[in-house]
């Protein structure tokens, strides 16, 4: 669900939305829009990213397509408790850098009335559940799943695919490193397995 319908928006409490997806299907970009349309609206928006992630910007969320919005860069999840109490709304982009507190910081917030809008990787590049984000999908009221196209056949894509033989799991890069690839043309490296 990208746009919630106003007649179905929630009254009088907080709710947690989830976009998710692999590398370069717009999970960012729909994060920006989202909080532009918050901010349009006059809404008191609060934005954050983790310190692990600084490909583009230190001091802004930045789509792969260039898009950006300003941001306050964290290394704890906990300080967005610090620099969030006068927000409406709260997004967070690269949800998967993050501990698993990830999920109690943002049910709290929801619970004291927040819009709370999380970004994040659901699969690392093994396709195996990155976590925080399936314990996020289990918590959230919304949840959009983004998908790419394969570079290699052009169907659907929702596996990112690594490019180098590296077996860390966290390897922080854009198109020098992954690629967004379908079930049929994905693999593991042989390094990771």
């Amino acid at each position: 669900m990208t746009d919630i319908p106003p007649h179905q928006l929630p009254k009088d409490t907080g709710w947690v939305e989830v976009i998710t997806g692999c590398m370069f299907s717009g999970k960012t970009e729909e994060l920006i829009r989202r909080l532009r349309r918050a901010q349009i609206a006059k809404q008191k928006v609060k934005i954050f990213k983790p310190s692990i992630d600084a490909r583009y910007s230190q001091d802004s969320i930045v789509s792969h397509s260039d898009q950006s919005l300003p941001s306050i860069l964290i290394s704890d999840i906990n300080d967005v408790l610090k620099y969030s109490d006068d927000a409406q709304v709260i997004g967070i982009d690269e949800a998967q850098f993050f501990k698993e507190e990830i999920v109690h910081i943002c049910n709290l917030l929801a619970s004291k009335g927040k819009r709370i809008i999380v970004a994040g990787l659901d699969q690392d590049y093994t396709g195996k559940p990155f976590e925080p984000i399936p314990q996020l999908l289990a918590i959230a009221e919304y949840i959009t799943k983004q998908h790419a196209i394969c570079v290699v056949c052009g169907n659907p894509a929702d596996k990112t695919q690594r490019k180098i033989a590296e077996s860390d799991r966290v390897i922080v890069g854009a198109a020098d490193i992954y690629e967004a690839r379908c079930r049929k043309c994905h693999y593991i490296p042989e390094e990771s397995e």
